[in-house]
């Protein structure tokens, strides 16, 4: 564990998972599952918020149904928890604080897990939910994919394979501390190692191995999004905290989505931990960072429609 000393509840809930995890070593994957299920804590309840347990494109999932929400827009939320943990449960009040601040109702996908399921599996579901939004009416300009830490990944790689498949894009865009790199590289993997309450090299190693079943190659563009070709990616925002260990992911996307010429806004959080909106209505700077999607969000849509 790192002898910096957490100063919030989400350093504090991190600390105490890498402290368990530390101990004891050969923790289930199940127990894993039901200790990060934990990471709701961090955040405070949103008001004005209902919680809906559903199926689009028969994938299960919860929607999150803020009272102001706009009727032709919608979140398509991939959760975090290095594609082998995290649910809806765990990320079900901060995506209630973003869907409410962004003002539409957002679907946090319960796709499959690894190891049971390895990829395309996560992917696969994701792309069904996208069309089952697009079904059920929606634009689908007016989807936007949004996810952490490893559900980055897989929101970014949702659209690539679009791409790939020359599908319509959405217009948007949002990832929040991003995990992109599954060859375990990146500088600040060990710059940041001191500071970062969760991430080590080791955890990030079991969970790739998990996700890529030693049958796809981790500089795959399908898996890595760090050797995709970015040409013609939508607009592109990145929240990432400035002592995380994955704080290169989020530098690296955008500089290879700029050469692209991509339009990319990145916006650090100093001094945060990795996904730190986590800390919605309890830290000054988690609110201020929603709130700062809600309005690159907004300015944008609001421009598509002039």
């Amino acid at each position: 564990m790192s002898e910096v000393r957490p100063t919030d509840l989400l350093g504090e809930i991190y600390a105490t998972w890498a402290d368990a995890m530390g101990r004891y070593p050969d923790m289930s994957i199940d127990l894993l599952r039901i200790i990060f299920d934990d990471w709701q804590r961090a955040t405070l309840e949103p008001e004005g918020v209902t919680y809906q347990m559903s199926h689009v494109g028969g994938v299960p999932g919860m929607w999150i149904n803020p009272a102001n929400a706009h009727p032709s827009q919608v979140v398509l939320f991939l959760h975090g928890g290095g594609f082998a943990l995290g649910s809806p449960a765990s990320h079900r009040k901060m995506v209630g604080h973003l869907a409410s601040a962004m003002g539409v109702r957002a679907f946090i996908v319960d796709f499959r897990l690894a190891p049971e399921f390895p990829f395309p599996a996560q992917v696969d579901d994701a792309s069904a939910v996208f069309e089952g939004l697009v079904e059920a009416g929606y634009p689908v300009l007016g989807i936007t994919p949004v996810g952490d830490s490893a559900g980055g990944n897989l929101a970014v790689s949702l659209v690539l394979r679009r791409m790939r498949e020359r599908r319509p894009l959405p217009h948007n865009v949002i990832v929040m501390s991003p995990w992109l790199n599954m060859e375990n590289t990146g500088a600040t993997l060990d710059s940041n190692d001191p500071t970062d309450f969760l991430i080590t090299r080791a955890g990030l190693q079991a969970n790739i191995d998990r996700y890529l079943g030693g049958k796809v190659a981790p500089n795959d563009p399908r898996v890595n999004p760090l050797h995709a070709d970015f040409k013609g990616f939508p607009r592109l925002y990145i929240n990432a905290g400035s002592v995380e260990s994955l704080l290169d992911d989020s530098v690296q996307l955008k500089d290879r989505a700029t050469r692209a010429g991509v339009d990319v806004t990145l916006a650090i959080g100093e001094g945060m931990q990795h996904v730190y909106p986590f800390l919605a209505g309890r830290h000054d700077v988690a609110d201020a960072a929603i709130a700062a999607i809600a309005d690159w969000y907004w300015q944008r849509t609001s421009a598509d429609r002039s």
